[in-house]
Order: structure tokens, then C-alpha cells, then sequence
């Protein structure tokens, strides 16, 4: 099926590829409401994805959606010719590490093989491209900092030059990613960036990462695991920094660079896990004392203690800072989860597959 024009020429064109993800769906409600952007969502909706996500933008002009697998050869290859992007925002990905652990297989064929046939699909359109627009487009891929392995208490953030050392298929299969498109701008020259963020959290994240898991464990009274001794150490930024970071990478990368993006805040499992609680217990106001909810639990395989990024090459480069309050962040979040329980209770009754923790039926991050 074609993919018909709903907005001008003149509107940069930019196809987003997992946009009914967490930080997919983000990045497309901030182009399409910032007006300057056509967006072009392409989402598979596997488990994760959620169109609730995206009602506040679903009729905009400029903003259209399409199902459909990064995996599927001809079908990308449509999709990029039909709708004519001057540049494509790589999301689409398996990201939760447990579930990597439990079955690899789908984070291979999702981020190594679906990566691979969009950036080939890419390859070709862009090639076919008058020579104006060759040089304007962008493929910008979004990884992670899991790519660089753990770093001890003492050791310097991850910078762009920190070689890549995974300890999960997760981050093993992003990292594969990372190098398929380094190498494809290499030896094609396709004009591909990539960023590498740290954890986020906000509105609309999928229930079984650790932030709303332990907000909807709180409000409901279940146990919240932390595994080991929840000394593991994450840096944590609110997903709309997130997204406006992806904006600058788009419009000031250069070709070939990585560029971090993280909050420089640090936080240990347990610290996040009681602050949350608190912050619970203070918006609710009920008197309760969540923190008694929290178990302590065997520690998953190949669980990185620190992840730390240094940042200084995207606010130098891209004009960007991370501008939200971690505390006002937060209580924004566990407000929002308290407000929409009708995003999240279906996902909590349907979507859990059972755990490794034995606590619940959730599962842990």
C-alpha cells in the first residue's frame, strides 16, 4: 500500500522506525507537536508497543503510521521509497535484558537482522537520491550505553571512544547493531549517526522495566525486587531530554560520530527503588510505608554494576542539556501512573510471561 503525502515538501520528512515504543513514541509526539517535522511512524507492535501512546498526535496532519517489521525486506523497501524521508530515526528494538537472557533469538533477529535490512533499504534509496538530497539525509540509530560493559565505582564515564565490551545478548545484539551501521557508513557512505543513551524513565514506559514497575508494585501493594543488594549503579534521564537530544543529533550530527547522551545522575538500584516508594507514599498520602514491599533477590547473570556516561560531546556539539529536575521529573511520572491506569492495567492483566524472581508474575529490572 502506498504511503500517500499528507504535508509539504518544505517539512522535513523523517520516518521513525519503533515510534509506539517508550522513547519511540516520544520522539514522535515532540517532532509532530514542534510542527516542523512529517513523521512517519513504522512500529511492528509486538508486546511493548502501545498506540495509546501516540492518541494525542494519531490525527495531525503531519503524523501517519504504518504496521509493519524492520525484518520484512520488501516491505521496508516500500515504506522508504513510498513515503521519501530525508532522514530516518532508527528505535525499533528489543531492549529488556532479562528477557534477552531468557530467549536471545528475537533480540538477533529484531536488532542485528532487522537493522541490517533497514540500513540496506536505506543504502538504496538514499543512492537513488538527486545529489541535494543525498547530502541532506540522515540515518540516525539509537543504541545504548549497555554496548560498553560495566564500569567499577572508581573509573571514568563511558566517552565515544570507550571500546565496546557487552555482557548481555541484549547489549550484545546493540552492539552488533552499532557496528553494522558504522560499517555501512564506511563503505557506502550512507550518513549514519548514532547515539547511545542512558536509562530512561518517564510517562508511558512499559510496566516491566524498573521505574514503573516499582511505582505499580507500590500503588498496589505487591513485593518490589531489586536484585542482589540493589548496589548496581545506572545514570537516569527523563525520556523528554531524551527526545530532544534525538532532535539535535538529526540536525547537528556529523556523519560517522557517536554521540552520549545521559543526565550525569547516578543513582544505585535501592536509592531509586526507596525514593520511588517515597515519593509514592507522599502522593498518595494514605500513611502507608512502601519501602517494607521492597525483597531483596538472587542477582541476574552478567548484571553490569555501573553504567556512567559522559555526555560533554553532545552539549558541545549539539547544543543540548538535559533540562528536567530528577525529583520534579519523578513525581511527574508517579502522577502520570497514578492518572492513567487504564494505559497500564490491561498490560499488567495480559503481557507478563512469569518470572525468574519468584515474587510475582512481573518481571524485574
Amino acid at each position: 500500500m502506498a504511503v500517500t503525502s499528507k504535508q509539504p515538501r518544505s517539512q522535513l520528512r523523517v520516518l521513525v522506525t519503533g515510534g509506539a515504543g517508550f522513547i519511540g513514541s516520544a520522539l514522535c509526539r515532540h517532532m509532530v507537536e514542534q510542527g516542523e517535522f512529517t513523521v512517519f511512524n513504522v512500529d511492528k507492535l509486538t508486546y511493548a508497543a502501545n498506540l495509546h501512546s501516540l492518541q494525542s498526535i494519531a490525527e495531525c496532519p503531519n503524523y501517519q503510521f504504518a504496521e509493519a517489521d524492520i525484518a520484512d525486506a520488501p516491505r521496508m523497501t516500500e515504506l522508504v521509497r513510498d513515503f521519501s524521508p530525508d532522514a530516518i530515526m532508527h528505535l525499533a528494538a528489543e531492549t529488556h535484558v532479562d528477557r534477552s537472557i531468557d530467549s536471545p533469538q528475537p533480540f538477533v533477529q529484531t536488532n542485528v537482522v532487522g537493522t541490517a535490512i533497514l540500513l540496506d533499504a536505506a543504502r538504496r534509496y538514499w543512492g537513488g537520491l538527486p545529489p541535494e538530497r543525498r547530502e541532506r539525509f540522515r540515518l540516525v540509530m539509537v543504541s545504548t550505553d549497555e554496548v560498553y560493559g560495566s564500569l567499577n565505582l572508581q573509573d571514568a564515564a563511558f566517552t565515544e571512544a570507550t571500546p565496546y565490551d557487552p555482557s548481555s545478548p541484549y547489549a550484545a545484539s546493540k552492539a552488533a547493531a552499532d557496528h553494522l551501521g558504522i560499517a555501512f557508513h564506511r563503505t557506502y557512505g550512507l550518513p549514519v549517526i548514532i547515539s547511545n543513551c542512558c536509562n530512561n524513565f518517564g510517562p508511558c514506559q512499559f510496566p516491566e522495566k524498573l521505574v514503573p514497575l516499582t511505582i505499580l508494585n507500590a500503588l498496589e501493594g505487591k513485593p518490589i525486587g531489586v536484585y542482589g543488594r540493589g548496589e548496581n549503579i545506572r545514570d537516569w534521564l527523563h525520556v523528554g531530554d531524551h527526545a530532544r537530544a534525538l532532535v539535535q543529533v538529526l540536525r547537528l550530527g556529523r556523519p560517522g560520530e557517536k554521540y552520549n547522551i545521559g543526565a550525569r545522575n547516578e543513582r544505585a538500584n535501592i536509592d531509586l527503588v526507596r525514593t520511588i516508594c517515597d515519593v509514592v507514599d507522599a502522593v498518595v498520602g494514605d500513611g502507608g510505608d512502601r519501602r517494607s514491599l521492597i525483597r531483596f533477590v538472587a542477582d541476574r547473570p552478567g548484571h553490569d554494576l555501573r553504567y556512567a556516561i559522559d555526555a560533554s560531546k553532545a552539549q558541545r556539539e549539539l547544543d543540548w542539556s538535559p533540562v528536567a529536575s530528577f525529583e520534579t521529573a519523578l513525581q511527574h511520572t508517579v502522577r502520570w501512573y497514578i492518572e492513567n491506569r487504564s494505559w497500564w492495567e490491561p498490560l499488567r492483566r495480559t503481557v507478563y510471561p512469569g518470572t525468574r524472581l519468584g515474587l510475582s508474575e512481573e518481571i524485574y529490572s
